[in-house]
């Protein structure tokens, strides 16, 4: 009955990877629009980050532009890569001043989306994708 559950398992663990990192993505593609003024904007006035402000503005368009990368599941290791990257900066640079823990800096998102970035790197996009849609047409 183990070996069973374990197939049953295994089976789901690539769409269940692919679901996440679709899921992920589209967040993280929203919170990087905020920044161009979309979805009430940085200060839920429609307001956004000044054009090539550091490192807001660059923030939201590898928010943006990594994010849509990862939700297609094209070069998935390095946009995810780069994804955690910001994020992590993002923490360390905007909330961790803030105290010591993200519940006291506000920084619950930015560490979440950092490590759940890193995994997605590790673990590539799973089977629903465009690279293993690729992989498949040659």
């Amino acid at each position: 009955m183990n070996s069973a559950k374990s197939v049953d398992l295994e089976r789901l663990s690539g769409p269940t990877v692919s679901v996440v990192r679709i899921v992920v993505a589209f967040l993280f593609i929203c919170h990087g629009l905020q920044g161009f003024g979309f979805f009430g904007g940085i200060d839920t006035q429609g307001g956004s980050v000044s054009f090539g402000e550091w490192p807001g503005w660059w923030g939201s368009v590898i928010e943006v532009g990594g994010g849509a990368l990862v939700l297609l599941g094209l070069l998935t290791r390095p946009a995810a890569l780069l994804c955690s990257g910001a994020m992590a900066y993002a923490y360390f640079t905007v909330h961790q001043p803030m105290g010591l823990l993200p519940l006291q800096n506000m920084g619950e998102q930015a560490a979440l989306f950092a490590w759940i970035f890193l995994l997605i790197a590790v673990l590539g996009p799973g089977p629903y994708s465009l690279s293993a849609l690729l992989r498949r047409g040659d």
